[in-house]
């Protein structure tokens, strides 16, 4: 009967407690315009990119395969799960003190007194026992500092996880752009070594005509240059390819099967040209990042909640009940019984103005935390800006760069058949070749670049953040 009391006590006294000092948490003001600066950008869709999983992004099986080993063994995203699980653990552990801890103890004393300390005829044998279980020292949260404590514990817990969804989607984007690099890579090797083959065929072409006494060591001398500097290219090409293929490894965290490393190209990449942006008042404010950052913010506010409290008197109460006996025996007869319920009251009068202190570094604590969110939505803004401004013009520059290989190729196949006729010099031809080869190389830089953004473009949207709550 006096336990159930007790826990109905209890139970009152913690419903008491439902308020906290703590500041009402508000989203503050975009520090930006609602309007990318690109005219013109996809942002009357109601559909955005944030509302896309990457496979609808990343469409090419290989490059899906790829994502697919890197999520699932990537270390950096193993991590943040792991925190994701130890910020929980440790939220369960702040959020325990809101209700009392329950505990069991038993004791049992064995001795012997002196006999100059016994009157005589009584026992010098002593014997106590006793069994009991209660609640120590549990703090009344009438201000709400423990509520505020549970509260900071929460968004700590609730900006993990946003971060760790942060670094799931930055790994998508950046396995994708290492994989992109290695099929660039791969096509400025394939154009490298079809650059030495066609320079070492026109040599081959020149050194009879020089052998003949047609032409000027000279002009030798410059298709050997040339030569050696193709084969300089091929070697260097060479060696990237095996870099890009090392750093695809580290962003995947395991080796990549030959079957998913690209294949084609960079023409053959299959990934979604049109990434609808959306407002910056939708897109802003769905990044995991801005998302992290808010609750981080909320989480100084209870900060404030819990130092308010420390101004005012904490109670604690400390119960407990059970049997004590002179004889283990007897310890649970009838009549053995007790209890004990100690209230407790510490109120601050003077701590050298600590209280105040702690009070102003958690306002100053949010004050910070405020200006950390408007500058991730500065840093989101920016990055999508820069994404839309590429995303702009990359298919004029594309266009463009391909419509002057396709020039140089003709320049090339002119400038040969005036060199067979003898109407011009081999000095025509090698250089057509040096144009046609510079443009092949620009053009595999522009598709990269195209590539590439959309991957960048997709990370700053926010890409697969659920709407916002």
């Amino acid at each position: 009967m006096l336990l159930r009391n007790l826990t109905l006590t209890l139970l009152a006294a913690s419903a008491l407690s439902a308020c906290t000092l703590a500041p009402k948490t508000v989203r503050p003001a975009l520090p930006v315009t609602n309007a990318w600066p690109i005219a013109g950008a996809n942002t009357g869709s109601a559909v955005t990119a944030a509302d896309l999983g990457w496979r609808e992004v990343f469409i090419d099986p290989r490059l899906q395969g790829v994502i697919d080993l890197a999520l699932a063994n990537n270390r950096d995203l193993r991590v943040a799960v792991l925190n994701i699980e130890q910020s929980r653990a440790q939220y369960r552990i702040q959020r325990a003190a809101l209700v009392p801890a329950v505990g069991a103890s038993a004791s049992g004393t064995r001795g012997e007194t002196s006999a100059s300390q016994t009157q005589p005829g009584v026992s010098r044998d002593v014997e106590s026992y006793s069994a009991s279980v209660g609640v120590t020292a549990w703090e009344l949260d009438l201000f709400g500092r423990v509520r505020s404590l549970n509260d900071a514990a929460l968004q700590n817990y609730l900006a993990t996880r946003e971060i760790s969804r942060s670094v799931q989607v930055s790994l998508i984007a950046q396995t994708a752009s290492a994989w992109l690099n290695l099929a660039a890579d791969q096509d400025l090797l394939a154009v490298s070594q079809e650059t030495l083959r066609t320079r070492q065929e026109s040599t081959a072409l020149i050194r009879r005509r020089f052998e003949a006494g047609a032409i000027s060591q000279l002009e030798l001398s410059q298709a050997l240059t040339l030569v050696e500097a193709a084969r300089s290219d091929v070697a260097t090409a060479l060696a990237l390819v095996e870099q890009d293929k090392n750093a695809l490894r580290l962003a995947v965290g395991a080796d990549v099967p030959a079957d998913l490393l690209p294949a084609g190209g960079l023409v053959t990449a299959q990934i979604l040209r049109d990434l609808p942006a959306g407002l910056p008042s939708d897109v802003l404010t769905r990044r995991p990042d801005v998302l992290a950052a808010e609750h981080q913010l909320a989480g100084a506010n209870a900060n404030i909640g819990a130092a308010r409290a420390a101004f005012f008197p904490r109670i604690s109460l400390t119960a407990s009940t059970g049997v004590a006996s002179g004889s283990l025996n007897s310890l649970f007869d009838s009549g053995n019984g007790t209890w004990s319920f100690s209230p407790g009251v510490s109120l601050p009068i003077f701590s050298g103005g600590a209280n105040v202190a702690g009070l102003d570094s958690a306002k100053a604590g949010r004050d910070i935390a405020v200006a950390n969110y408007e500058k991730a939505v500065q840093t989101a803004f920016r990055e999508v800006s820069d994404g839309l401004a590429v995303q702009s013009t990359i298919a004029e520059r594309v266009g463009s760069q391909e419509r002057l290989v396709a020039a140089a190729n003709d320049t090339v196949r002119l400038s040969q058949a005036r060199y067979g006729a003898g109407i011009d010099s081999s000095l025509s031809v090698l250089d057509a070749q040096r144009t046609l080869y510079a443009s092949q190389q620009t053009l595999i830089i522009a598709r990269l670049a195209r590539e590439t953004n959309l991957a960048t473009l997709y990370k700053a949207l926010g890409g697969g953040a659920p709407a916002a709550q």
